[in-house]
């Protein structure tokens, strides 16, 4: 075990008991007392609240402030964080949420800690690199710099953008950045996935007066538009989880109704179409002849 590793032991130990004797550490780690001493010193140069106690019960601690109270968390609550943080983590895989889930897990005792819902995301290669995107953006926000990246619209075309960066978004499964675009000067909303070569700008900026007028008014969602489909009880569970049982009509013909809303887009056709023949659009009239456009395209495709 490096220095660092065992400086962050040394931080979720204190922060789970009251005192520990430097011969318990140092037994602990297989080190010396005096190192034991000299990452104490360490610890206390980087602002870290460790504290002394002399005596035959001595060692150290760390500050109360420092740590969460746990009278106001149940062990369930905090099981209940870890999840929600675990989920997170999969998607956004930082050395932050780490140290964070690390603290809770702190807090809990082993014993107790049996966590019984479990969170899968497919580990796509593409996620690393959006990861890459993202920490750049998340430093240029907290340091309030601006940010220079490429731009590919969603016809192909590239642009170079100068952008105040204010706001990271989660929407379904892609990450988003809202910002200030001088290029443009206005606020835009950039899909992480289509930002190239980002660097953050050795120039500082002010957060613009309207920002939170902004904030308030962001709308990451799509325009919807609802329609009516035939649909088979094959696809019944997934019509379910994403718009409810109450969306479903049961048919004598063996085929269920479903009124159900989309994005009035090309996500719309995608979603709509990755259910095969499994699904048919019967409403509106209008939707149905765009949706049937969209199919005859990506046909011509294969023909």
């Amino acid at each position: 075990m490096d220095k660092v590793e065992r400086l962050i032991s040394i931080i979720m130990i204190l922060l789970k008991k009251e005192v520990v004797s430097t011969t318990e550490f140092s037994q602990l780690f297989n080190v010396s007392k005096r190192t034991i001493l000299r990452d104490m010193e360490t610890l206390s140069l980087s602002n870290i609240p460790i504290y002394s106690v002399n005596g035959v019960k001595g060692g150290y601690g760390i500050m109360d402030e420092y740590k969460v109270d746990k009278r106001l968390l149940s062990s369930s609550d905090l099981q209940n964080i870890l999840t929600a943080l675990g989920g997170l983590e999969q998607i956004l895989r930082t050395e932050e949420v780490e140290r964070t889930i690390n603290k809770i897990e702190a807090m809990v005792s082993p014993l107790s800690l049996n966590r019984s819902i479990q969170l899968s995301f497919y580990d796509w290669e593409g996620r690393s690199e959006i990861l890459e995107t993202l920490k750049t953006c998340q430093e240029s926000i907290s340091k309030k710099r601006l940010a220079s990246f490429y731009y590919t619209d969603k016809d192909g075309a590239v642009t170079n953008r100068m952008v105040e960066p204010y706001e990271l978004h989660f929407s379904e499964s892609s990450w988003y950045l809202k910002g200030f675009c001088l290029h443009r000067q206005g606020y835009r909303t950039f899909k992480l996935s289509r930002i190239d070569h980002i660097t953050m700008d050795e120039r500082a900026f002010h957060p613009r007066d309207d920002w939170s007028e902004q904030v308030h008014e962001a709308n990451y969602l799509p325009e919807f538009v609802t329609i009516k489909a035939w649909i088979s009880p094959s696809i019944k569970d997934q019509i379910i989880e994403r718009y409810g049982r109450r969306s479903i009509e049961d048919h004598s013909s063996g085929f269920l109704l479903a009124t159900i809303y989309v994005p009035q887009n090309r996500m719309g056709f995608q979603l709509l179409a990755s259910f095969g023949t499994h699904l048919k659009v019967v409403e509106p009239k209008t939707y149905v002849e765009d949706f049937r456009n969209y199919l005859y395209q990506m046909m011509e495709n294969y023909s």
